[in-house]
């Protein structure tokens, strides 16, 4: 067990910690000076600035249960609360997932596409809100509607969007369910459930603590992204368009059923690790069968 006591300097605690999380964290020294930072109710350039503070008690206690909560593999994120992303920082908790880097990749491909200048928008199982927040950043006279069915997940979303001061519509719906369909948007976009319930990495890393709900989909991980393209055709207006985030592996299937529910101009948008992560179409109703 791992012990931090009153009198340790900056230096010695993030060598003490970083030590630890070696071989449980591929970011050890960065888990160790972004928590210790935040015991501390400072930035990280502190540290380097001051190495040879002294922590006191209180700060010595806190930074101890939060390097061991560390160490059982809670994500820092939830351990900060918040976690950053596109370049917004968003409160987070484990009622949701944690926004990935490479859920940035889709936010890029929507804000390139050619859409009315006030586009009506609609984001599935938006979480945090951080798809809709990113957008509506970006875009602000675009009319962004985020849906989660997880009413935690909709409390956090709209404090996000306070926290932010940017006006969204976050509603709880299970996918469409509570949408009109008299309401057409010109983009829906979604991150939904891809992982198959037997996935091995399920019992790996951050995603032990965020909900299974958010991450698990029947049918090898293609339920809910079939459900999504075939029920977005009487939510999509003429010429509108969906982009889907999902499995690196499963690029071929998820491009198929676009085509075989009608969708045009399909294509597959690799991540920063150059894996395929993002599938867009376009719906044209002209094209029905």
């Amino acid at each position: 067990m791992i012990t931090f006591a009153a009198g340790l300097t900056i230096q010695q605690a993030l060598k003490q910690a970083t030590d630890a999380l070696q071989v449980h964290s591929e970011s050890a020294k960065l888990d160790a000076e972004v928590l210790l930072a935040l015991c501390l109710e400072r930035d990280r350039t502190y540290l380097v600035t001051w190495p040879e503070r002294c922590l006191t008690a209180a700060q010595a206690k806190r930074y101890q249960v939060l390097i061991e909560q560390r160490l059982a593999g809670h994500p820092v994120a939830h351990l900060l609360g918040e976690r950053e992303f596109w370049s917004l920082p968003l409160y987070v908790n484990s009622s949701t997932l944690i926004p990935r880097p490479d859920t940035e990749v889709l936010v890029e491909q929507a804000l390139d596409l050619t859409l009315p200048h006030n586009a009506q928008v609609l984001d599935l199982g938006t979480g945090t809100g951080a798809i809709a927040l990113a957008l509506k950043h970006s875009r602000p006279n675009w009319q962004l509607t985020a849906v989660d069915k997880m009413a935690d997940a909709v409390a956090l979303a709209k404090r996000n969007a306070e926290r932010l001061q940017l006006a969204i519509d976050v509603q709880q719906s299970d996918w469409f369910a509570e949408l009109s369909r008299n309401n057409k948007y010109d983009l829906v976009v979604s991150n939904p459930p891809y992982i198959d319930a037997d996935d091995p990495h399920l019992q790996q890393g951050d995603v032990r603590f965020e909900p299974l709900s958010a991450l698990v989909a029947k049918d090898h991980g293609l339920g809910d992204i079939q459900q999504i393209i075939s029920s977005a055709r009487d939510y999509l207006a003429a010429q509108g368009w969906l982009l889907i985030e999902h499995g690196y592996q499963q690029a071929a299937a998820v491009r198929a059923c676009f085509s075989d529910c009608g969708y045009t101009r399909i294509n597959t948008v690799q991540d920063y690790a150059q894996l395929d992560r993002v599938t867009l179409g376009q719906w044209r109703p002209e094209y029905e069968q």
